[in-house]
């Protein structure tokens, strides 16, 4: 097999050379290139065009988001960012994301090379390997009609009936558990964007370093007519809300009564993950069981097959995002194989469902 080629955007010297030396360990990666800003990397794109790149953000004379969408205009290609744990550099992340960059590296202010090196080295890699299979054209086009019309935004507290109410009893008991890694941001995006302002309560896994996952829930929130929110300790799952776990930390879903709510808490990495979509999916077939309807999506590897499955198992009804709309059609794949998958759907259809389990619950 051919090797991944690889072109290095970065305005430093060191992490040029780290990132290069970290990439070329692997015997199936190729790194033809390496440039100190955009302008010299367009240059060498002329003579020879890679298969992956691995971009900054934050860079002289062209930033990395303009020459983003500038290559994502001209000629899709599959780009990995390799950003500073910032707060800034976390929303520039974002918009990168939003614009077709397939995932996150990130790099500390200080210490970068021994980071590199030794910390991210396993990542990176693995990035670069699932962008290389990913196909990006998805990421650019992965749009879905919304299922209802614009309404302004409600807070979902407001929405929750007083105690002993039918509809509290119908609703609170619903959950829509998410999984999903490489191009799953702008799935997610896709997906919750179509749905309407009152759904069932959802909890979203998504492989996202720490930091990142704040300013994803952020930007989701700007653009859906749910409620999205970093998940924190004990945060209730309810109808118009979607909680993400946040990165570093592994989510559950814990049930008290009537009412669901998640409990956020640190712990090993789980199929290399933390957050773990199998940690998520087994905490929602215990609590949730036939109430609870289980999606894993697009993104690279095994997560969350076999927790999906003992959501099958439990009587939950089962999704995997079909090869057509995958990024990267891994994590479906896995889950098609080990027998949890009830049915495959595009991500607009993905949406209908979500969409329609409110609606059938409370008899609409």
């Amino acid at each position: 097999m051919a090797k991944i080629s690889v072109l290095i955007v970065d305005d430093s010297a060191v992490v040029r050379e780290v990132v290069k030396q970290v990439l070329e360990a692997d015997p199936g990666i190729q790194v033809i290139g390496a440039a100190m800003d955009p302008i010299f990397a367009m240059e060498k794109m002329k003579i020879q065009w890679p298969d992956v790149i691995v971009l900054d953000i934050e860079m002289p004379r062209m930033d990395g988001l303009t020459f983003l969408n500038k290559i994502m205009a001209e000629r899709p290609t599959p780009v990995v960012i390799c950003s500073t744990l910032t707060e800034k550099g976390a929303q520039a992340t974002m918009q990168a994301l939003a614009s077709g960059a397939t995932s996150i590296i990130t790099k500390p202010k200080m210490g970068v090379k021994r980071f590199l090196q030794e910390d991210a080295s396993n990542n990176l890699v693995e990035a670069v390997k699932a962008a290389a299979r990913s196909n990006v054209r998805r990421l650019v086009t992965a749009k879905i009609n919304p299922i209802a019309g614009v309404i302004p935004k409600l807070n979902a507290d407001v929405m929750l009936a007083p105690p002993g109410s039918d509809r509290l009893g119908q609703t609170s008991e619903q959950v829509v558990a998410i999984g999903t890694s490489t191009g799953g941001t702008q799935a997610l995006e896709a997906v919750l964007t179509a749905l309407p302002r009152i759904c069932a309560g959802i909890v979203i896994v998504q492989h996202m370093p720490e930091m990142f996952t704040a300013a994803f829930a952020q930007r989701l929130d700007s653009l859906c007519q749910i409620e999205v929110l970093e998940a924190k300790n004990n945060d209730r799952v309810i109808p118009g809300r979607a909680l993400i776990a946040p990165g570093g930390k592994h989510m559950m879903l814990k049930r008290s009564g009537a009412q669901y709510h998640v409990e956020v808490v640190d712990g090993p990495l789980v199929n290399r993950h933390r957050p773990s979509v199998d940690v998520l999916f087994r905490s929602v077939a215990k609590f949730a069981g036939r109430n609870s309807l289980g999606i894993i999506m697009t993104g690279m590897g095994d997560d969350g097959a076999r927790g999906l499955k003992e959501m099958r198992e439990a009587g939950a009804h089962t999704i995997g995002e079909n090869e057509e709309s995958c990024v990267v059609y891994g994590m479906p794949k896995e889950a098609m194989k080990l027998g949890a998958v009830c049915e495959e759907m595009s991500l607009g259809e993905i949406a209908e469902k979500i969409s329609s389990i409110h609606a059938m619950l409370s008899g609409r």
